[in-house]
């Protein structure tokens, strides 16, 4: 049991909500348009969890920002036929807000898209701290979102939880201090995310009340 605490830091996509399939198909709807049958499902998914400008830039350089648009036009427009929460994610949430403990999202999507993705699933109630993308100079695994979330809540590395499903969750948590847990539904497997060593795996989000010793308090 990890009595001490007191504060969790969640990702959003592919961690509270599944936004797999909406991101899979706006990567596609993009690359579609520039290079006509060139990428796969396949192709995208290491595309998960990055920011948009770093994988742009990795894909042209010169359109990045045009890319970015086409992106999220469309991401926008399918956004709510596509997306829905994980399995267990409401009731733990909720569990862990009644409890009095400190939530915050840490995402590296713009913050009207994470309020739009919250609203969708009802969870807005339980986050008064939201750090988007268009918050942070730099983005997880740096530690500044991570950081910046604290210092909103008033809470230490030391008490803290990082919860996300790719990389960038784990490697920042590390980075900044906290404890991290890394979800085995990530789209990449939970192979993937265990080789970046997390301190716990979740294999549905109500193992995170056993984790924080909420069940026994």
């Amino acid at each position: 049991m990890q009595k001490h605490i007191s504060t969790i830091l969640f990702d959003l996509d592919g961690t509270l909500i599944d936004t797999n399939e909406l991101i899979i198909a706006s990567f596609l709807h993009t690359f579609n348009h520039y290079y006509p049958g060139k990428y796969t499902r396949e192709d995208v998914l290491p595309f998960i969890g990055p920011s948009l400008k770093e994988t742009m830039s990795s894909i042209d350089p010169d359109r990045v920002d045009e890319m970015i648009e086409r992106y999220r036009t469309h991401n926008l427009a399918n956004h709510d036929l596509l997306v829905k929460e994980f399995d267990g994610v409401y009731e733990t949430v909720q569990t862990l807000k009644e409890k009095g403990y400190k939530l915050a999202i840490v995402s590296t999507k713009m913050s009207a898209t994470v309020k739009k993705g919250l609203k969708l699933t009802n969870l807005d109630s339980f986050f008064e701290i939201i750090v988007a993308i268009d918050d942070v100079e730099n983005v997880k695994p740096h530690p500044e979102p991570i950081e910046k979330a604290l210092k909103l809540l008033g809470s230490t590395p030391q008490e803290s939880i990082m919860v996300g499903d790719n990389y960038h969750d784990i490697v920042g948590a590390k980075n900044a201090g906290t404890l991290s847990a890394g979800v085995s539904w990530s789209a990449k497997g939970r192979a993937y995310i265990e080789k970046f060593e997390p301190d716990f795996i979740l294999d549905n989000m109500r193992d995170l009340l056993d984790i924080v010793g909420a069940v026994n308090e």
